[in-house]
């Protein structure tokens, strides 16, 4: 073995055809490739047909007695293979992509590459808007036609400044199905895929040299099951073609003809080509000898249906009209007349119909003794060079339980095939719930969603990280992460809602109460969820008339009222520090309890529980002692004194209540402790059982002391036997 030949820098290419399956070693050198191993085996059985694996068992066992034969004859073990594709479903798409810089820029190799996915990219999306839904198609190879630098049509890009840079792509696809099953036989047989390519491209890097691109030239690779076309002009490759028609049709002739199976019928159809006679043996056994001449009569017709289809399908690929010349590479095409009978069907000349064997193999050295520079070799060898022109640029990997080709920068990570599968960065990484943005007294507020679950991500069933390396052919599989609960906050849970108050002179005593929250205008109590541009205020003022439901007291309206010693009425505005003196009817009396139905009522008890908790109430509060608004007698009657001049003769000198005390009341016919507190009051009662202050639907709220009306700051006592509940309508 060449000495110039580092072990690690070899590749190893597969030629999986219909017949055979060939398998070249070899590496790249200043003076061409070197083959340095090659193996050519036929299949046993006729498990591919028209270039599809029928069974990959027994492909992949070939595939594994090839590596093997290799394997001894170079000394080391094979690992990695390239391979091509063929099929009978073949799609082509042609597409231009652009990409615009923000700013001048130096055009690199990278950004080239980047182009070139962005046009498989798009391709894909046309294949997928044309509708077929028969087949998943995948992507198997693709060739530039055309670059443009700033809308100049340039040979090449890397190196040139440019604003904007696009380019006409070429992109093959075969369905999914035909390349699991060449990855399947090829895993059978212990080896990954390093590159797949597609047939014809192979083939052309070895028939057809970049200097002949100019000419509208057609490559036909005739195989056994499959005739795979492409077709240049202009520099570029511009088509790619296949039809399902090759050289196992004119076997399978041979096959009924002669009355022999199909391997006596092949070797009848290659000696033929070589030999003036041709001797076999049939089914039963009787040896028979024909002529040539006669076996090339018995397969005419089949091989002018074959190339007058290869003639019309070139038509096609090349706009309705013939090529200028046309290169046969395969076994296929080294029928008798083949090439003679295709340059008929053009209309060219036949000289310039020819197969490419030997004089196309000028830079390829087998270093292995015995080999013929053979057409049937094009295709192996160009699988070969293939790699170069894709060396690290991509890999191939299963991603949900689909193929995907990906460039390779070297330092590609699981997060790169989730982007290029479609996955955004919601469904990678976990997402908070839906935030609630609001504002209060003008400020703007967020109040943030819980976190949600991270995606759940295997590589080979073991559970890696977003920014685990891709493995060549690693299964990946990607469960989306999930967003959190969404942002909830009610008004209680604002500070602004807790800690702001607000302090009365009301008839000569001090009163504190809290400030309301205004949602949008209307008042809201503490329960109320937040919503989206909700615009909250905190009120501060009262009206007289709030101010005195608050109180739980009933105005006498014939009785003037006076705010900071002036006239007013119930609708008047109070704010902070004013005074207020009035005439009072009633304490927790039935008219005022009457108006709290619905919304109201549970608003008003809403915001007298949160007074209750923080210590607010009516329970007037001065100098740090508690005044009583009425006697227990008259909050027990539910009615107070209402004769006197001045307001303040409404309310009666204050008791002083233990600084702490604890108290035995039954609710509802259940026994209740109230404790935490120097005394109590009706509203107490809702800070220790469960009754839903907003479940009225419209009805009144009914409270009772010992059997008696009562309001929500009526003192509670030892003992007392209190009712609350919802008025039936």
């Amino acid at each position: 073995m060449n000495e110039k030949n580092p072990l690690e820098d070899i590749i190893f290419g597969l030629d999986i055809g219909t017949r055979n399956v060939v398998g070249t070693v070899g590496y790249q050198a200043d003076d061409g490739f070197h083959v340095i191993a090659q193996c050519v085996r036929e299949h046993q059985t006729r498990s591919m047909l028209d270039g599809q694996i029928h069974d990959i068992g027994r492909v992949g066992d070939t595939i594994r007695e090839v590596k093997e034969v290799l394997e001894e004859a170079i000394g080391t073990s094979l690992t990695q293979v390239c391979i091509a594709a063929a099929g009978r479903v073949l799609r082509t798409v042609t597409t231009q992509v652009t990409y615009e810089y923000p700013e001048e820029t130096v055009v690199t190799g990278e950004d080239l590459h980047t182009l070139d996915l962005m046009g498989i990219d798009q391709a894909q999306q046309e294949l997928l808007a044309e509708g077929d839904n028969r087949y998943k198609f995948y992507c198997v190879g693709y060739s530039v036609m055309k670059y443009y630098l700033n809308d100049e049509l340039f040979s090449s890009l890397e190196g040139h400044k440019a604003n904007k840079i696009d380019e006409i792509i070429i992109v093959t696809f075969l369905p999914e199905d035909v390349v699991d099953g060449l990855y399947s036989a090829v895993e059978r047989a212990g080896l990954q895929v390093a590159n797949l390519t597609l047939e014809p491209i192979a083939a052309i890097n070895v028939a057809i040299p970049e200097n002949f691109r100019m000419l509208n030239i057609a490559l036909v690779d005739v195989g056994a099951g499959t005739s795979d076309i492409c077709i240049t002009r202009d520099g570029s490759i511009i088509a790619y073609g296949m039809i399902p028609f090759a050289g196992d049709e004119l076997t399978e002739v041979i096959v009924q003809a002669y009355l022999v199976d199909f391997a006596t019928a092949e070797q009848i159809k290659l000696d033929s080509s070589t030999l003036d006679e041709v001797t076999y043996e049939d089914i039963m056994g009787i040896s028979h000898t024909v002529s040539a001449e006669e076996v090339w009569k018995l397969t005419e017709v089949v091989r002018e249906k074959m190339t007058t289809e290869v003639a019309n399908k070139i038509r096609e690929l090349n706009g309705d009209k013939s090529v200028s010349a046309a290169f046969i590479v395969g076994g296929g095409g080294k029928i008798h007349g083949y090439t003679e009978s295709l340059a008929k069907k053009l209309d060219i000349v036949p000289e310039r119909v020819a197969l490419r064997g030997e004089e196309v193999m000028k830079n390829i050295i087998f270093e292995q003794e015995g080999i013929k520079k053979d057409p049937l070799l094009v295709t192996p060898i160009g699988i070969c060079l293939n790699y170069y022109e894709q060396k690290n640029n991509f890999i191939m990997i299963h991603f949900n339980g689909e193929m995907m080709k990906l460039y390779d920068n070297g330092h590609l990570t699981v997060v790169d095939a989730a982007m290029q599968a479609g996955f955004t960065t919601e469904e990678l990484f976990p997402r908070r719930g839906r935030e609630i943005h609001f504002t209060v007294n003008g400020t703007p507020r967020m109040v943030r969603g819980g976190e949600g679950e991270s995606a759940v991500v295997k590589m080979n069933d073991v559970t890696v990280g977003m920014n685990t390396p891709l493995e060549f052919n690693c299964f990946i599989t990607i469960e989306p992460s999930t967003a959190g609960e969404e942002a909830v906050c009610t008004i209680e849970e604002l500070d602004e809602y807790a800690g702001n108050t607000m302090a009365f002179e009301v008839c000569g005593k001090h009163v504190m109460c809290p400030k309301f929250m205004e949602v949008n205008g209307s008042l809201e109590p503490g329960s109320y969820e937040i919503q989206e541009g909700d615009v909250i205020e905190t009120r501060s003022f009262y009206t007289v008339g709030q101010l005195a439901e608050f109180m739980d007291v009933e105005v006498d309206p014939d009785r003037e009222i006076l705010v900071n010693n002036r006239p007013a009425t119930l609708e008047s505005l109070i704010y902070e520090n004013f005074s207020i003196d009035w005439t009072v009817l009633a304490f927790g009396a039935a008219p005022v309890q009457a108006k709290e139905t619905g919304s109201q009522a549970s608003n008003i008890l809403d915001q007298l529980k949160h007074a209750s908790k923080y210590g607010f109430g009516s329970e007037a509060q001065a100098d740090g002692g508690t005044q009583a608004e009425a006697p227990d007698e008259a909050k027990q009657a539910g009615a107070g004194a209402s004769g006197g001049d001045s307001p303040a003769k409404e309310t009666v000198a204050e008791e002083k209540a233990p600084e702490e005390a604890g108290l035995h009341v039954t609710v509802n016919h259940e026994p209740v402790y109230l404790s935490g507190k120097s005394s109590y009051i009706f509203v107490d009662i809702f800070n220790v059982i469960d009754f839903d202050v907003h479940a009225g639907g419209g009805r009144p709220i009914v409270t009772t002391i010992n059997g008696a009306p009562c309001g929500y700051s009526d003192e509670l006592h030892e003992g007392d036997d209190i009712l609350v509940y919802w008025k039936e309508s």
